[in-house]
């Protein structure tokens, strides 16, 4: 397969000028760099294959760097590869060739379309007109999956080490409303895998911070968080995950995908929940670990 990002970095870390805070963000689906190798194998038009992003989460958190955290954020589109999966959930009908004994075909999210490799966008919408080879599934893994896991772990080793525990932030965006009955949603959701991924107290203290700001936020419903989430989250080995959805309908025009006027009145809120997220957590880190034991 042609290098389809040799004009463009698959994912970039942006990192302080040095890390000061004990945490890493993490935008995996933000990505809006779309190869024209991909889009012409696609049966989607240049509007309809974004449905999937997670649209500009990465500005939106971009003052990371300036509070002492790096931020790691994919170019590649979620619609490409979905590295908030496990490395080989693969839907065996989307390619030809052999499929290795070693996929995970029976995943929910292999079933509803939305695996490593999507074969729908939002709205059920099909990606390909026809299948892909099992080679080339299994090269998107080994060339994008696997070096941004990578590096999304030796940023979370590297914080571990200097500060002797690590948070892991996993920034993603939600429809304003569920297709279903239309119901709107609260403007955040805060998922710990229901209190498995990170400390209770980390997740309260977010959920607290953004009430304060005059949001409305709930708990792991109906988001808990995916893959990463759940992966990196180990409380007892002190690093904590948290993922932090954000309601598009604060933000983007759903349908054009074009900021609205409260994309900068968002983006300088994110900017403070971040301060003061990384600032009180740190600050009060040693008693949040003795009253988590």
């Amino acid at each position: 397969m042609e290098d389809i990002f040799s004009d463009h970095p698959p994912f970039e870390i942006r990192m302080p000028a040095e890390q000061i805070v004990p945490f890493v963000f993490n935008s995996p689906h933000s990505g809006r760099v779309y190869p024209e190798a991909f889009l012409s194998a696609s049966r989607l038009d240049r509007h309809s294959i974004r449905r999937s992003e997670d649209y500009y989460v990465d500005q939106l958190f971009d003052a990371s760097p300036h509070i002492g955290a790096p931020l790691l954020a994919a170019h590649f589109p979620r619609a490409f590869i979905d590295v908030n999966r496990e490395p080989y959930e693969l839907d065996p009908r989307m390619f030809e060739g052999r499929v290795p004994s070693f996929i995970n075909a029976s995943s929910m999210r292999v079933a509803g379309g939305l695996g490593t490799i999507p074969r729908l966008v939002a709205e059920n919408m099909e990606i390909y007109g026809q299948r892909l080879t099992m080679e080339e599934g299994l090269d998107r893994i080994d060339r994008f999956y696997r070096p941004y896991h990578d590096r999304l772990r030796k940023l979370l080793v590297k914080t571990h080490s200097r500060f002797g525990y690590g948070v892991l932030v996993d920034c993603h965006s939600m429809p304003a409303s569920a297709q279903a009955g239309s119901r709107t949603r609260p403007d955040f959701v805060i998922g710990d895998r229901y209190g498995t991924s990170a400390t209770e107290a980390l997740s309260r203290l977010a959920v607290s911070i953004l009430q304060d700001l005059g949001y409305t936020v709930s708990r792991n419903k109906p988001y808990a968080g995916g893959f990463i989430t759940e992966h990196y989250g180990r409380p007892a080995r002190g690093l904590h995950a948290i993922q932090i959805e954000i309601n598009r309908g604060l933000y983007v025009n759903e349908q054009t995908f074009e900021k609205t006027a409260g994309f900068i009145g968002l983006r300088k809120d994110l900017s403070q929940f971040m301060d003061l997220l990384t600032e009180y957590f740190s600050s009060n880190y040693s008693d949040v670990a003795l009253a988590a034991e």
